[in-house]
């Protein structure tokens, strides 16, 4: 089979999309496809639903890379001796946890960041942490030499520009003036702070005296375990950027034909191109089957209120077909000349097993220029 997205010539695949359209479906379709095609794949998903490890048939409480059984699913395994799919689903304080074991100057230095109470209670929960953590997993299976292809699965599109912005977010955080001042320790933050730094300063004094619970002191405690490690996460912060630039990234957005749907693709194929990221391929989810032949229904041997019946069904039926040529028309207006549209069947029920997500992937397909047009 020949995939529509030439995933031989890619390492990482970013499917992007709104909630409700199948973008884990999808996500998992194309990691299936990859692995069918004789490559070792990891797909990750960010989203904390389950939706991905149960559509694989896997374990939705664990937070390791688990092998996908693909027996029945390969014709011939011993002319794909890479053949392998691994799934796993984000855990973003034990990303952050791994992060700081590998990268603290020393274990007194790594326990004092492990054991602080800022990080603790917040590490999971910081704004943007749960995305650089993300992008952190992503680049570790990235730099791994064992993985031919890489899916990664978003959070919903509402979500995934922040998403997408957390490398940058994070090198402005590491070089800001606020890391500068909660590094510095006694009068030296004195003498640095502003009037108003100073007035903040005061309030959380205040706030310490009151409730007993010395927040000014376990921030800046925060900070400063962190000193000499800063340059290690702006350096890999800075790797995650560009890979998602990289020739070898694919981004996929997932949709479906419905109107508000594709406004939503449109909308946010706009927003990517403003950050200087290329979608490469919109996968239009749930496509309708041709519209059969109404030629066959006179010559059907059965009673003619059932005839009546068949023909105002298929008139129906042609009418939504024709409203899902006109989307498709609508979203490839919109897209570069660079962007495929790519096309997945609706199965006439929920994708539940492996086997359902083989039967999408085989199904991908470049959409006919015709629908297009």
């Amino acid at each position: 089979m020949k995939s529509p997205l030439e995933l031989k010539d890619h390492r990482l695949i970013i499917c992007l999309g709104p909630g409700g359209v199948g973008k884990t479906t999808i996500s998992a379709a194309l990691a299936l496809y990859g692995a069918m095609e004789g490559r070792a794949v990891d797909v990750m998903t960010v989203d904390p639903a389950p939706r991905l490890l149960d559509a694989l048939g896997l374990d939705a409480s664990s937070a390791e890379p688990q092998p996908v059984a693909l027996d029945g699913l390969l014709v011939d395994r011993r002319h794909r001796p890479r053949s392998r799919l691994r799934a796993l689903k984000l855990d973003p304080k034990a990303t952050f946890d791994a992060l700081v074991d590998r990268y603290a100057p020393s274990p007194a230095a790594r326990d004092t960041i492990l054991q602080n109470r800022i990080y603790r209670n917040l590490s999971a929960a910081l704004s943007g942490v749960g995305d650089y953590m993300a992008m952190e997993k992503l680049l570790e299976l990235h730099l791994a030499p064992d993985a031919d292809l890489i899916v990664l699965d978003t959070p919903p599109a509402s979500e995934a520009i922040d998403f997408l912005d957390a490398p940058r977010r994070l090198l402005d955080l590491l070089n800001s003036r606020a890391i500068t001042l909660l590094g510095r320790s006694g009068g030296s933050l004195l003498r640095g702070l502003k009037m108003v730094d100073f007035a903040a300063r005061t309030v959380l004094s205040a706030f310490d005296r009151a409730t007993g619970l010395h927040l000014l002191g376990d921030v800046q405690g925060f900070v400063e375990s962190f000193a000499g490690m800063y340059a290690g996460f702006a350096e890999r912060a800075q790797q995650a950027g560009e890979l998602l630039k990289s020739p070898a990234t694919i981004i996929v957005i997932v949709t479906t034909a419905a109107a508000a749907r594709i406004i939503q693709a449109r909308e946010f194929a706009a927003s990517l191109d403003q950050a200087g990221l290329q979608v490469d391929a919109v996968v239009v989810n749930r496509i309708m089957p041709e519209v059969p032949d109404a030629a066959e229904i006179p010559r059907a041997k059965i009673p003619p209120a059932l005839k009546r019946k068949l023909a105002r069904n298929l008139n129906d039926f042609a009418s939504l077909k024709q409203r899902e040529v006109h989307a498709l028309k609508d979203l490839r207006s919109s897209l570069s000349a660079k962007s495929k549209i790519i096309v997945a069947p609706d199965l006439g029920r929920e994708p539940r097993t492996l086997a359902d997500l083989a039967e999408i992937a085989r199904s991908l397909k470049i959409a006919d220029p015709a629908s297009e047009s």
